[in-house]
């Protein structure tokens, strides 16, 4: 079901007029949870969040059961970024478009693929086509040339798709190639149409001061990976440095590996499931789907003249 950030009687906004909208208040940090599938995006919007992150790492180990290691095509991405983003439109949903899967031809169609799929923003980086995640080690990199025709690309199928999409330029030099080069990958992006600057594998929030600082009025985005490279940064920490996004890409991921697991391991020596929050009370199929929208279906039929749920559910 469509929900909406409006009130009544006033104007509706799509996932990208309300994130280039949040870009436009210069003091305002876009703190973007990481979820993988609809139903922690399904979670996440309960909890009336600005925007979304659909991580590629998430997407790649729960529809394919793998590791981040450029495994999850165009298609496998975009169709989880469709059913994400849908959920409700109006809250903007950022995502991971990894190196945007080919070349310029191929950057384009997956550039249009996302706008028509209601993405708000996307990232592309400058690893080679079969990457890795980016807080690992010994990641390839294209050549600057070829990194600012994906952006270049990226920009000319937004503009042919009378698009506004948030175009987010990501590189992973900094490990290989130093600060200097990285900075200046970033800087060439922006001028061939980069809305974003997202300098990944920050060590150290020195770095990440002055990274925000070097690129001046461009908005910068901060990834904070538990355990990856970064520091674990506050959202207050990542204000005051002046980023203006901050994705938290293993956030679900994080603290789902280990309930699942406790579980799991409570099943199999005790032949029994303990409550969650160790009070007895289990958490039961309706509210789970009420987070789903199982509310709003039942008053969409009613409103329609349904009789389905007459009585209830």
């Amino acid at each position: 079901m469509v929900l909406s950030n409006a009130p009544n009687g006033a104007e509706y906004q799509t996932g990208v007029q309300k994130l280039r909208s949040l870009l436009a208040q210069k003091d305002k940090l876009i703190v973007c949870p990481g979820v993988y599938d609809g139903y922690t995006a399904r979670i996440a919007l309960a909890e009336n969040v600005d925007c979304l992150y659909m991580t590629g790492a998430g997407t790649t180990m729960s529809r394919l059961g793998m590791a981040d290691m450029g495994i999850a095509t165009m298609n496998d991405m975009r169709d989880n970024a469709s059913m994400i983003a849908n959920i409700d439109p109006s809250v903007p949903l950022i995502a991971d478009a990894d190196t945007g899967y080919g070349g310029a031809i191929m950057v384009g169609r997956t550039v249009t693929a996302y706008i028509r799929a209601g993405v708000a923003g996307l990232h592309l980086e400058d690893q080679v086509v079969t990457k890795r995640c980016g807080h690992l080690n010994n990641k390839q990199l294209v050549s600057t040339p070829d990194f600012i025709s994906r952006i270049k690309a990226a920009a000319m199928a937004r503009a042919r798709s009378h698009s506004d999409i948030v175009i987010i330029a990501r590189t992973d030099a900094l490990q290989s190639l130093g600060y200097d080069a990285a900075l200046s990958r970033l800087r060439a992006a922006v001028a061939a149409g980069a809305d974003v600057a997202f300098l990944e594998g920050v060590p150290s929030a020195d770095m990440a001061r002055r990274f925000v600082r070097d690129m001046q009025d461009t908005p910068c985005l901060f990834n904070n990976v538990a355990g990856g490279v970064s520091p674990d940064l506050s959202v207050h920490e990542t204000r005051e440095i002046g980023f203006r996004i901050a994705i938290y890409p293993a956030l679900a991921l994080e603290v789902v590996y280990p309930a699942v697991q406790k579980a799991l391991r409570q099943l199999v020596e005790k032949g029994r499931v303990e409550s969650p929050q160790g009070d007895g009370k289990r958490v039961s199929p309706r509210e789970m789907f009420e987070v789903c929208g199982l509310g709003e279906c039942m008053e969409f039929d009613r409103e329609a003249g349904g009789t389905a749920y007459s009585e209830g559910a």
